[in-house]
């Protein structure tokens, strides 16, 4: 029985994806500086485009309308994380050298995201070699852009550019927990799915909305307000497209 061998290695290469910060090693600190604010704005079309084009519609078709509340539970759920992180760092001594309680959203977030992704793609291999591959690819071409974004608001919280590739890659890894889960408890996984994917979903608007869109409007330069705009509509526009074309 090869499936649980052919799903790790699927998921290993999806989380080598996580790993796209590293080119951004090369790139000198004036010029990244000037990248991150467009990159966040990307990133924030692309959490709102994966939740509403990729996460929401899987987990209304497998859930039903009732997945609905258990986004709204997402949403409050980060909101309590937040408020705790702001709460917990500001009794520490140095408050303003922790990192943007964003960054710790969304590692937990993607987290959640790459928990599933590892399940879909272990139930792909289940039904057959063939369909665990298609599956794999579509899942990769929808990570690639918002790895991307992802990496982005790792840097723009104060991470540095080896830490924030770190943890970027390590809550990849939870796709291996995914596929483990499925093949060692299937029937209660299987059931599950739609509503773990609700909750990161809601994350993933709440991160959107709440931290990286209010650190667009603090841009007050008419071309960057432009380019931003733009790179916002981009990465939701960019989901949409990869979900229409390689539909996982």
């Amino acid at each position: 029985m090869n499936e649980p061998i052919y799903a790790m290695i699927a998921v290993l290469a999806v989380s080598a994806i996580s790993l796209i910060g590293i080119f951004t090693l090369f790139v000198k600190d004036r010029t990244l500086n000037r990248i991150i604010p467009v990159l966040v704005s990307f990133a924030a079309g692309s959490l709102l485009g994966a939740a509403f084009f990729d996460v929401m519609p899987e987990a209304v078709e497998a859930g039903g309308n009732k997945v609905f509340s258990y986004m709204l539970i997402g949403m409050l759920l980060f909101f309590v994380l937040e408020r705790y992180i702001h709460w917990h760092h500001c009794h520490d001594e140095g408050c303003e050298k922790h990192y943007h309680p964003a960054t710790y959203l969304n590692i937990i977030g993607d987290a959640f995201h790459n928990f599933i992704d590892g399940a879909l793609i272990a139930a792909a291999f289940f039904s057959g070699i063939e369909i665990g591959i298609v599956t794999t690819f579509a899942i990769i071409a929808h990570e690639i852009p918002q790895e991307i974004g992802e990496y982005a608001i790792l840097i723009h919280g104060g991470m540095k550019r080896t830490r924030a590739i770190f943890f970027n890659f390590v809550s990849s890894l939870t796709a291996i927990l995914g596929v483990l889960a499925t093949f060692l408890f299937a029937s209660e996984i299987k059931g599950s799915i739609p509503f773990i994917l609700a909750i990161a979903g809601g994350g993933f608007i709440y991160i959107a909305t709440a931290d990286l869109i209010p650190e667009i409007h603090k841009e007050r330069k008419s071309g960057r307000m432009i380019i931003q705009s733009l790179a916002l509509f981009f990465g939701v526009l960019l989901i949409a497209l990869m979900k229409e074309i390689f539909p996982g």
